[in-house]
């Protein structure tokens, strides 16, 4: 009876745009994976809340201006501009990209000063919350050309953290293998671990 459930946010729309070469689309995917979670929240069979992440680590980020460059035919001055900046940003906070899709739009509240919503990128340093949360709008066949787990009823953020815990230290210390972006609220807790190497 249970044989048709599924625990995967259900697939609304147009497919994501995917390029024409199949091993850099597969390279792609395969790159957005490792540093990409997705978690669930519930209550009885009902949904509250799908959720995905992206660490914008510093492959991640060439990998997808790379995309960039393939889908809009970028010339090459063009792509090491954009590729300087990414890496300049990743030098300075670890960012992610938040995707969610909340049934009532009252919990749709992140980037809220007295948002519902506490987020905390977890490590083996501890935990920071962010210094910034920006709402990047619903998501988009272009959103989604780089997030294809996202879907169109669902919006997307930039979640920023700082690099250093208020001791100095290094908030991923050097060989950390995974981290934890957690969300969590009174509807419950979401917790998506990534890749940080």
């Amino acid at each position: 009876m249970l044989s048709g459930c599924s625990t995967m946010p259900p697939a609304v729309g147009e497919q994501a745009p995917t390029l024409h070469d199949e091993n850099a689309e597969a390279a792609y995917r395969a790159l957005l994976d490792k540093y990409s979670g997705q978690q669930e929240i519930y209550d009885g069979f009902d949904t509250r809340l799908f959720s995905g992440v992206t660490l914008q680590s510093l492959p991640f980020r060439e990998a997808r201006v790379r995309r960039q460059a393939a889908f809009q035919v970028l010339p090459p001055p063009k792509v090491e501009a954009l590729l300087a900046e990414e890496r300049a940003e990743a030098a300075q906070v670890h960012e992610f990209f938040l995707g969610v899709h909340v049934n009532d739009v009252r919990y749709l509240d992140f980037d809220y000063k007295k948002s519902i919503w506490r987020m905390a990128l977890v490590t083996p340093a501890g935990e920071v919350t962010p210094v910034r949360i920006r709402r990047l709008g619903r998501a988009d066949l272009e959103m989604r050309a780089y997030y294809p787990y996202t879907s169109v009823f669902w919006v997307g953020y930039e979640v920023q953290f700082p690099t250093v815990m208020a001791s100095g230290q290094p908030v991923i210390p050097p060989g950390t293998e995974k981290v934890t972006f957690r969300l969590a609220s009174s509807l419950g807790q979401a917790e998506m671990k990534v890749s940080a190497q």
